[in-house]
């Protein structure tokens, strides 16, 4: 995997900070350094860019953020490549105030992953998935605060795409969990979750063990769609 473009556009660089990022940048273009190549040491970057050993210091922090390189003791930089992570732990900082455009994009992002992908669950699904799924919402029907059930419910939806066994996807669901969370406890707040939710959840389930397509689809699209009303 090669570097090319490892950062999007920059403003202009207003700073000796921010041009040498741009230089760093340019630098691992030219060379056409790859995912897992070491950057040049702290010494040999301010001989190359005539700068001070902080500036180079701040740049390295800039690009670390950026999710563009690794910087470790006596190891030095080395490129990585962790973009996706980065943009996606920004997004799940929205967790104040969750918008009824916003729910619908998540839930719609979820429909994508968890509906959708009834096929493959269906062909990946073991009698120890179903055994989680069913602790995972007596959990939440034994939670004594929503916080609580929440964590059972996201639970359970990660035990869910976890039949997919599909890495990545549980860890975007991860690097989510903020906002997923803030929209189970929105809409715990509005019904009862010991009764409703879980029944929804049990729905999912039989309709999993039984192998029927327009059941689960309906059962777990519902359930998604479920907290629309209790979002402005």
């Amino acid at each position: 995997m090669t570097t090319e473009s490892l950062l999007a556009p920059l403003p202009r660089a207003r700073s000796a900070v921010d041009r040498l990022v741009l230089e760093i940048r340019a630098m691992i273009d030219s060379e056409v350094l790859r995912v897992g190549d070491a950057l040049p040491s702290e010494r040999e970057l301010c001989e190359r860019f005539s700068t001070s050993r902080n500036t180079v210091r701040e740049a390295m922090r800039m690009l670390k953020a950026y999710g563009v390189v690794d910087v470790r003791p006596k190891v030095g930089a080395t490129i990585i490549d962790n973009r996706m992570a980065r943009a996606l732990d920004l997004f799940s900082f929205n967790t104040i105030a969750i918008s009824r455009k916003s729910f619908a994009d998540i839930q719609g992002f979820r429909t994508l992953i968890e509906v959708n992908s009834v096929d493959a669950m269906f062909e990946k699904v073991t009698h120890d998935h179903l055994d989680r799924l069913n602790a995972a919402n007596s959990a939440m029907g034994n939670a004594e605060t929503i916080a609580a059930a929440s964590e059972a419910d996201f639970n359970f939806h990660i035990g869910l795409i976890s039949i997919l066994d599909n890495a990545a996807l549980i860890e975007i669901y991860r690097i989510m969990k903020p906002v997923i969370i803030r929209i189970m406890e929105k809409g715990k707040s509005s019904q009862d979750f010991r009764t409703s939710t879980m029944a929804q959840h049990s729905s999912v389930v039989q309709a999993l063990e039984t192998r029927d397509r327009i059941s689960y689809q309906y059962a777990l699209q519902f359930h998604l769609n479920n907290g629309l009303n209790t979002f402005d």
